[in-house]
């Protein structure tokens, strides 16, 4: 897809209303990229998400063999408001499945890709009650990821942090993040993984995927084993990924290396040191509107490498049907690619003070470079060609630490701590010349190392210094009864500067530079209770308020108060507020032998959304961000596991979320009706259902997801239909295959009953847009994996 915007598509920020909402763990047991501005094995219950709760085994579960302290008791488990994914998740999903898209079986959770493995990191979206990605937080070893979006600013997408078959476990938290969370945009929860620890004795394990679409997906890790007396004990590993797009043509390749060290202290105390490096090449899909699907299908694709269709596009004469659309100017274009390298490292020191003092600290490091490309057929290059090449090229670069003291006394768990963080990042954007098309050309590589561009279109620097302070009390008075108080201070400052501009391309004199805003709350209050009573019985309550930072980008390529002109800015500097909510949310579980069964109902009271108005022509929009008021959420859970003997377990959940505007709007001096109007993207209702079944040795599952209808306009005039989405697998595992300790075979199907449907989309004011991501067809997957 087309990752980056054309002057002619500086169209209104999907964002501007929305509350920044958008394979299986049941247990049988989705910036936006969208440019265009572009459970259950067994569920145990316990503690709310801010309750430290030890791990606790899942009654009636199959406890399968937990190495190295490893639990792959079931897929998932909940505790008060926070929920326990195990690795046991990836073993049974499409190897090479990414964090976010093995959430898709949860309540509450609404996933979509563009492909089947949910790598493509401009084609994936998370909402959890309605919020997205870019509201949600995420950390790795308590390194913050920052928000996980195409052309992440302050972090790093949890594909490229992480290797899956890396991972031990997962704490998800919906309503409301742990205070502890380092992250700036945590208003609707988040994502705590940790990485597995290496294996106390020497081994290893190799893996190839074979799929649809030239899938090859390849792992090798090898673990030491303790090395000395003390335990000194470490893995690292290699990740593979290659495919083919299933639309057009192009390639979507990511390679990653991990390593872990852990270097025991003393019984209670630990080091542990974690790296990642990636290096992601990505062509991407095209976005799409209704109509083009009406006209053309779902598979509307890029050019590229057909350079002479592209060429004689940008010069008005068509030749893949553009004419029958309502837009054929924008139907394809040559290319769009993501490329990009990271480095990501951390140093984690758990120390048992004493008997009653724990002190926990992260150091980390992160550095990205990276290149976002696509063709623009409304910019010629100086050597006449009719099109040009627009590149941006940002740089991340980010340090901090955090610090947590633990202290228990009587019936309190008492837990301090702060972060800070510093985080450069640089956003240019470049154009560059494309060749004159001649006859038997090689066609133009869209991946290639651009070099000398003609123009520099604009240019920000951005410094952040982030700062948090949080102390929290966990009070239990009687046996089974948690009462959980505490708060956090957050404060994030931003000074942006100016380093180019291109009046005609920018369509100002001025873009926002030497100038800065502050993000500052300093009592964002959590509050929380976990009662067990009678036997099986849990029932928990949970308030919190949070706040999210002033988010940075590219000038006019999101709602952010920086992206604007220099005007723009001034006008609003001393108005904006960053974007707050309070939430809510009450829950009851019951949990035995056979049957497990859970119900929340939450409340969200969304405030300040930033929004992104436009005056000015279409081609040369002039953008300025405002408040543009409130959203409210009503929304229940409920799921149930059925669980008839020990090796089957069925799961059935649904999902309601009435998320609604509270404000009309102006935009550009036009009142919109939106007042009580559905939030766009984000579906009212969602029901899954899940089967597992385990003989012996061999393991078959079965996943599938009603996801309703989404409003498609922010007056709700149009919305994309709803679908069924079911995936299958089956795997069998042989022991003792010497010289290996196991061999896995695996088979699984993606999108098995071929369902074609809308997966990411952006949004209009009113009517259809080019803004739509097509989801993958039906794929085919086997595996072979072997542990020694």
């Amino acid at each position: 897809m087309t990752k980056l915007v054309s002057r002619k598509h500086l169209i209104l920020m999907s964002s501007i209303l929305v509350p920044w909402s958008a394979t299986s763990l049941a247990a049988m047991a989705a910036t936006h990229k969208h440019h265009k501005q572009t459970p259950s094995a067994a569920v145990n219950k316990a503690k709310p998400a801010s309750m430290t709760a030890a791990p606790q085994a899942v009654a009636g579960g199959i406890r399968a063999a937990a190495p190295e302290g490893l639990s792959v008791v079931g897929r998932h488990r909940s505790t008060g408001a926070q929920t326990y994914v195990s690795a046991l998740a990836f073993q049974k999903a499409i190897p090479g499945t990414s964090v976010l898209k093995i959430l898709d079986q949860l309540p509450g959770i609404f996933v979509t890709t563009d492909d089947a493995q949910g790598l493509d990191t401009g084609g994936i979206a998370i909402f959890m009650h309605g919020f997205s990605q870019n509201q949600l937080g995420f950390t790795l070893d308590g390194i913050p990821l920052g928000e996980p979006v195409y052309r992440n600013y302050n972090g790093l997408n949890t594909v490229e942090a992480i290797s899956s078959e890396n991972v031990g476990h997962m704490d998800v938290t919906q309503g409301a993040g742990a205070l502890s969370m380092p992250s700036t945009n945590s208003l609707g929860g988040g994502l705590q993984i940790y990485s597995a620890d290496p294996l106390d004795k020497m081994g290893g394990q190799v893996s190839q995927t074979f799929g649809s679409n030239a899938t090859y997906h390849t792992f090798i890790r090898f673990d030491s084993g303790q090395l000395n007396h003390s335990g000194t004990k470490f893995f690292v590993s290699y990740m593979r990924n290659d495919t083919q797009m299933w639309a057009g043509s192009g390639d979507q390749f990511l390679q990653q290396v991990n390593a872990k060290l852990v270097q025991p202290i003393n019984d209670r105390s630990k080091m542990s040191v974690f790296f990642d490096w990636s290096n992601l090449a990505q062509f991407n899909y095209q976005d799409i509107s209704l109509n083009y699907i009406n006209t053309l299908g779902y598979r509307v694709a890029n050019y590229y490498p057909n350079y002479k269709a592209a060429y004689l596009a940008a010069q008005g004469t068509f030749t893949h049907g553009e004419n029958l659309t309502n837009d054929p100017e924008d139907v394809s274009f040559y290319a769009g690619t993501t490329q990009t390298t990271d480095y990501l490292g951390g140093v984690n020191l758990n120390l048992q003070l004493n008997d009653r003092l724990h002190w926990d600290s992260v150091i980390y490091g992160h550095g990205q470079i990276a290149a976002t490309q696509f063709s623009d057929p409304y910019l010629a290059s100086p050597n006449g060609a009719p099109l040009a090449e627009i590149v941006k090229r940002p740089e991340i670069h980010r340090f901090g630490f955090t610090s947590a003291l633990t202290y228990t006394i009587a019936r309190n768990a008492i837990h301090t701590g702060i972060w800070y963080e510093n985080n450069q990042y640089i956003s240019p954007m470049y154009a560059y010349s494309d060749p004159i098309l001649t006859p038997g050309m090689a066609p133009p590589d869209p991946l290639r190392n651009f070099t000398n561009p003609f123009a520099e279109l604009f240019g920000q620097d951005y410094n952040t210094n982030t700062f948090l302070y949080y102390l929290e009390d966990t009070y239990r008075p009687v046996k089974g009864l948690s009462l959980h108080a505490g708060f956090k201070s957050l404060i994030s400052s931003t000074r942006v500067s100016e380093t180019a501009n291109v009046p005609s391309y920018t369509g100002t004199d001025k873009i926002a530079g030497g100038v800065g805003l502050t993000s500052a709350e300093a009592f964002l209050p959590h509050l929380s209770a976990d009662w067990h009573f009678l036997r099986n019985h849990e029932v928990f309550v949970d308030v919190s308020k949070n706040m999210r930072a002033y988010p940075e980008c590219g000038y006019h390529l999101c709602a952010s108060p920086f992206a604007v002109s220099q005007e723009a800015f001034d006008s609003v500097r001393h108005s904006i507020r960053p974007e707050t909510d309070w939430t809510y949310q009450v829950g009851y579980r019951f949990n035995s032998r056979h049957f497990i069964a859970s119900a929340t109902l939450f409340h969200v009271d969304f405030f300040n959304r930033l929004g992104s108005t436009y005056s000015g022509s279409v081609i040369n929009p002039q953008l300025t961000v405002a408040n543009l008021g409130s959203v409210s959420m009503n929304g229940v859970d409920a799921d149930m596991t059925i669980i008839p003997i020990d090796n089957l377990r069925i799961f059935n959940s649904f999902s309601f979320n009435r998320a609604v505007y509270d404000n009309n709007v102006n935009i550009s001096g036009v009142n919109y009706d939106i007042r009580n109007k559905l939030v766009v993207d984000t579906p009212e209702f969602m029901y899954k259902t899940a089967a597992d079944y385990t003989w012996h040795n061999a393991d078959v599952h079965f996943d599938a997801n009603y996801i309703g209808r989404r409003p498609f306009s922010y007056t709700n005039d149009v919305f994309v239909s709803p679908y069924w989405l079911a995936t299958t697998g089956v795997n069998y595992t042989f022991h003792d295959v010497r010289p290996l300790q196991k061999l896995t075979v695996s088979f699984n199907v993606g999108n098995l009953f071929n369902s074609k449907y809308i997966s990411l989309m952006g949004a209009s004011m009113s009517g259809d847009s080019e803004t739509l991501q097509a989801a993958a067809p039906r794929q085919f997957f086997g595996s072979i994996k072997a542990a020694f």
